[in-house]
């Protein structure tokens, strides 16, 4: 089976950085999509970054472009996501997440990914 687990969640402030750790475990990971979605409360679930294991297709959601950056260490099966310039719009309890379907293609769409780890809480102060 495959495990998820997140870490490096927490408290900022505006303006502020966060690193994101997902610690894969499980099954091979190599043609696969490996991502963040996050959701926030009363909302839908939001894609954030995904790129493919092999490390090369990267994709972001347009309100997180140019302020985080997804990122992989092969050797540590573990996926980054970097966050700066965070704002308080980006509160969310934000969850790493496997492609559903092996290959070349990285979705954007959250319901194309179908492991999830328990998620990290990220809150952004005003």
């Amino acid at each position: 089976q495959v495990q998820l687990v997140e870490s490096g969640g927490g408290l900022v402030q505006a303006g502020g950085s966060l690193r994101l750790s997902c610690a894969a475990s499980g099954r091979t990971f190599n043609s696969y999509a490996m991502g963040w979605l996050r959701q926030a409360p009363g909302k839908e679930r939001e894609f954030v970054a995904a790129m493919h294991w092999s490390g090369g297709s990267t994709k972001y959601a347009d309100s997180v472009k140019g302020r985080f950056t997804i990122s992989r260490d092969g050797a540590k099966n573990t996926v980054y996501l970097q966050m700066g310039s965070l704002r308080p719009g980006d509160t969310a309890v934000y969850y790493c997440v496997r492609a559903a379907v092996p290959g070349p293609h990285v979705p954007s769409n959250p319901y194309d990914y179908d492991y999830w780890g328990q998620g990290t809480q990220v809150t952004v102060s005003s």
